[in-house]
């Protein structure tokens, strides 16, 4: 059936969001694995009856059907040609709790945070964790047997597992209330003919995941259905809803870190600790502690050593948890040990595995990638494994960063395939051939946690004898004898290199920027997106920025890795095909609000405000562009031309008339303000009370005066100067026009952009040259010069520049007599601009307010409006509901008397637009906190 009249068919049967749009189809065309399967359709069900008729439909047509969780499967799993089905959109509720049982009833598509949070109000936890816990779901879990690093403390999603609610192929539904059905007794007279089979097969050790776990059928194991369903990755049935099992979490954990001189003595060292009851054993090397050094700039110390363990236990005491992680290191004979006991110091810690898979991609000499990912063997062999699979590397030329769950024998890799390279997916295929044979002589599973997939399932037959591959195609004929349910996985399974996606004919397009990280290589730029989908978490809670947007829609085509998706199809060219012109491209990056968190916060920092500067200006060389454009767009050239008449400018624009007819002008939402220009500009302030800077040697540190700061916050400049001169410092004021080209790279103009870019460097270059600090107080300008700047040009000062701006607090930082105000008393709601997050880093503002004594608290994300973005017609609704997520509760939470700081100028607009807020730049909560802070208080009157 096209996917017109699918689509009408699943409209009849009361299913209301299905959409075969080539963006959709673009979005889900890929998970996070190497694979790339466009499917038909993308069905969004919103309840359990909509994906039962989703089931109907694609039973009655004939269409493959594959189920979605939160798209972070790295084995390709969750890719079809049919209909995909997502159920992380509506389908994603914990519908409730018994903590006297110590269960939860889950919807398929409930994100296991979410599940957790609910848990721990109880005192209680859904026991595995994958990396991805933060977005993954449940359903997804179910369907690849997820396991995390804790598994070996609280057990495997099968283990957790009470019951499920599984639609079938032919149209039935399977509770645990509803007793024995004819597939039952079927099932089992299946099973009995294979008991011998079955007995010494399966279930050989923790972490045999791959194919069908057929044990669970057992009769000894009181043929547990749902169990069984457990990691047979969506081929047998759709998870309507489950049922798991909570356990009690101990309330105190340690963390016993024991270094080795490699990695393969860390893995020999294992069997001997697992009777102490360890929560969790993980094993790394020094590559991925340098990955995460290198992309964070922030690893606690470890004992000496190349490779270690990271041992957890818990106790219901401090003394007794500690005691438990001595015992794990006394019996260790490892070379060096920590003991960390310390919350935030083995949040530090985790993280580096956490990060680790998604860093680790960019980290060798070739990007890294999945296709050979989470092999297992018993414990007892993984130190001969490892030293097997790395003399396997060597011999292939290949190179990777191998970490895992060594506890479970569980072993993770990126590996650097030349994908794309002549020959490339044939010596592909040539070592996952070889490294299932290695594995399977070791006794192991192709998959210890994240399923076979397309990945994998091929090679099953390396693993399993002919009578085991056909049982597991009698047993899916037995549930799917259509073979509609994800076809081409585990069963008749497609070849483990068709469908690679860095296979395909790749286009480099049309291109502005130079793309530095990536030899400016659009294709490599846009495939740094591994998809292992950190943008789709609330990330914004730790401080992080990426993806505002995607917060405030929840939809696949706002999130960075969405966005992705469809420039890799831009790339690939037969779906999406009008290149950056493709209106694909305009749709998926119309709600980018270009604010840089995906730089920072991505582990493989896409940069996807790059990216929409490249389309936009691609898609209007030489067109008429959008109103805003014009006008939002080169504001600090209008600016400029204000500020002789700038009080008659604000009067005029406080005519409601003028003011309506001034914004439908330039493409401004009528429900925005319009900021009044400073009656007297910073640069002629400084010419008039002879502030004027000159590259010489009269001044300590100069201001860049930049187009916000000049032209509407010269308030900010004047008291920067005034807290830079009680430093003791000799300030002067940079006079000479010097904008970044910051709206015009937002809005695409890059030619302009670059030319203006050039004419700043010639004016700030000589103070940089003659070692004089230049601050910047604009945090988005400061960003420009520091990142857009140095990719728009090949000029080599740009560099220079870049290394040679600061902000306000990284050069107070640098003045050891220096002593801030005493706000001792004082609240302080501080909203990081999110360039400043981004691309400058706000250690140093961090470091100076904790001085002064404040009571501070950090607002995470975006303000929402974002330069031009916020302000645009078409935008309001999304501007105001990003700034609902963090920066307005936060503000509302702070109470009356809390001051709020925020350097950004948009975010000090946001704040007046929405809030009527009074935010203060830094340099006035240093220059005069007792005259300003009164007036600048949340509930000073306006």
């Amino acid at each position: 059936m096209v996917s017109g009249d699918l689509v009408a068919a699943l409209a009849r049967e009361g299913v209301h969001d299905a959409d075969d749009s080539t963006l959709a189809r673009a979005l889900y065309s890929t998970d996070a694995s190497l694979y790339r399967v466009v499917p038909q359709v993308v069905v969004r069900p919103r309840s359990v009856d909509e994906l039962a008729a989703t089931v109907a439909v694609a039973r009655d047509s004939g269409t493959p059907l594959t189920m979605r969780g939160a798209g972070t499967s790295i084995a390709g799993n969750a890719v079809g040609t049919g209909i995909v089905v997502d159920t992380t959109r509506h389908l994603n509720r914990v519908l409730s709790i018994d903590p006297e049982a110590r269960t939860a009833v889950v919807e398929p598509g409930a994100v296991h945070a979410t599940l957790q949070r609910a848990a721990t109000a109880h005192g209680l936890r859904f026991g595995p964790d994958p990396s991805t816990h933060t977005r993954c779901t449940v359903g997804g879990m179910i369907g690849n047997n997820a396991c995390g690093s804790r598994a070996l403390g609280y057990g495997r999603t099968v283990d957790n597992v009470v019951g499920l609610d599984v639609l079938t192929a032919d149209g039935g539904r399977i509770t645990p209330a509803d007793g024995r059905t004819a597939l039952h007794d079927r099932l089992d007279a299946l099973v009995a003919d294979h008991l011998a089979t079955i007995r010494t097969d399966f279930g050989r050790f923790t972490r045999q995941v791959s194919g069908y776990s057929l044990e669970h059928l057992l009769p000894e194991k009181g043929r547990d259905l749902s169990r069984f369903l457990v990691g047979t990755e969506g081929t047998l049935g759709v998870v309507a809803g489950a049922t798991v099992r909570l356990v009690l979490d101990e309330p105190f954990r340690a963390l016993a870190v024991l270094g080795y001189p490699s990695m393969f003595e860390a893995a020999d060292a294992v069997p001997a600790l697992l009777h102490h009851p360890l929560v969790a054993c993980e094993g790394l090397d020094s590559r991925i502690v340098d990955v995460v050094r290198t992309g964070t700039g922030s690893v606690p110390d470890l004992p000496r050593g190349a490779g270690w363990l990271f041992a957890e236990v818990t106790g219901s005491t401090a003394e007794e948890a500690h005691a438990a992680a001595s015992a794990v290191a006394a019996d260790a004979g490892a070379v060096d040990v920590r003991l960390v006991s310390d919350v935030r110091e083995m949040a530090a810690l985790w993280r580096i595995r956490e990060d680790g898979a998604g860093l680790a991609a960019r980290s060798l000499d070739r990007p890294a990638h999945s296709g050979w990912e989470d092999a297992a063997v018993p414990p007892e062999r993984l130190g001969d494994y490892l030293r097997g699979f790395d003399a396997l590397l060597r011999d292939s030329g290949l190179d990777g960063v191998p970490y895992g769950h060594f506890g479970d024998g569980c072993v993770h890799v990126r590996i650097d395939f030349p994908l794309t390279e002549r020959g490339g997916p044939r010596g592909f295929r040539s070592f996952v051939e070889a490294a299932a044979d290695l594995t399977a002589a070791h006794g192991g599973s192709l998959s210890g946690e994240h399923g076979d997939g397309r990945a994998r399932s091929e090679l099953l037959s390396r693993m399993y004898s002919p009578e085991v591959i056909d049982l597991f195609g009698a047993v899916k004929h037995l549930f799917d004898p259509g073979n509609l349910l994800n076809p081409g996985v585990l069963v008749d399974p497609r070849p483990v290199d068709a469908d690679l996606r860095l296979a395909a004919r790749l286009r480099e397009p049309r291109r502005t920027l130079r793309l530095a990280h990536d030899g400016g290589s659009v294709v490599d730029a846009v495939h740094r997106c591994t998809g292992v989908g950190k943008c789709v978490a609330d990330n914004t809670g730790a401080g992080g920025v990426m993806c505002p947007s995607y917060l405030a829609t929840r939809d696949e085509k706002d999130s960075t890795r969405g966005r992705s998706r469809v420039l890799q199809e831009m790339i690939n060219g037969s779906l999406v095909t009008d290149g950056w012109k493709s209106d694909e491209v305009h749709e998926a990056l119309d709600l980018c609000l270009s604010c840089k968190g995906c730089s920072s916060d991505c582990p493989t920092g896409i940069d996807m405000a790059t990216y929409k500067a490249e389309a936009l200006h691609q898609r209007y060389r030489r067109r008429i562009r959008p109103r805003s454009h014009y006008a939002l767009g080169q504001l600090p050239r209008w600016a400029r031309l204000a500020q002789p008449v700038a009080p008659l400018a604000n009067r005029v624009m406080r005519i409601g008339a003028v003011q309506r007819l001034a914004k439908a002008a330039a493409g401004i939402d009528q429900r925005r303000s319009v900021p009044a220009f400073a009656t007297e500009p910073l640069r002629r302030w400084a010419r008039r009370t002879s502030y004027a800077a000159s590259p010489g040697p009269d001044h300590d540190v100069v201001l860049w005066a930049d187009s916000f700061t000049d032209g509407f916050a010269s308030a900010s400049g004047r008291a920067a100067v005034e807290v830079l001169e009680a430093a003791g410092l000799r300030v002067g004021v940079v006079t000479e026009p010097a904008c970044c080209g910051l709206t015009w790279v937002s809005t695409g103009q890059l030619t302009a952009a670059r030319r203006i870019i050039g004419h700043t460097i010639d004016v700030l270059h000589p103070y940089v040259a003659a070692g004089i600090p230049v601050v910047g107080l604009e945090p988005s300008c400061l960003a420009t010069l520091r990142s857009d700047a140095v990719e728009l040009t090949a000029d080599p000062r740009a560099a220079e520049v870049a290394a040679g701006v600061r902000s306000l607090a990284e050069v107070l930082a640098t003045l050891p007599g220096w002593v801030p105000p005493d706000l001792t008393g004082t609240t302080v709601v501080v909203q990081p601009h999110c360039h400043h997050a981004s691309v400058i880093g706000w250690d140093a503002d961090a470091a100076l307010l904790a001085r002064t004594g404040a009571t501070v608290t950090r607002v995470g994300g975006c303000c929402g409006l974002a330069g031009n973005f916020g302000v645009e017609q078409g935008h309001y609704e999304v501007s105001v509901a990003v700034a609902e997520h963090d920066l307005l509760p936060a503000v509302r939470a702070a109470g009356q008397d809390a001051v709020v700081l925020a350097d950004g100028f948009s975010c000090r607009t946001q704040l007046d637009d929405l809030a009527g807020v009074r935010a203060l730049h830094l340099a006035e909560l240093l220059a005069a906190p007792s005259g300003t802070l009164g007036a600048a208080r949340v509930g000073a009157p306006g």
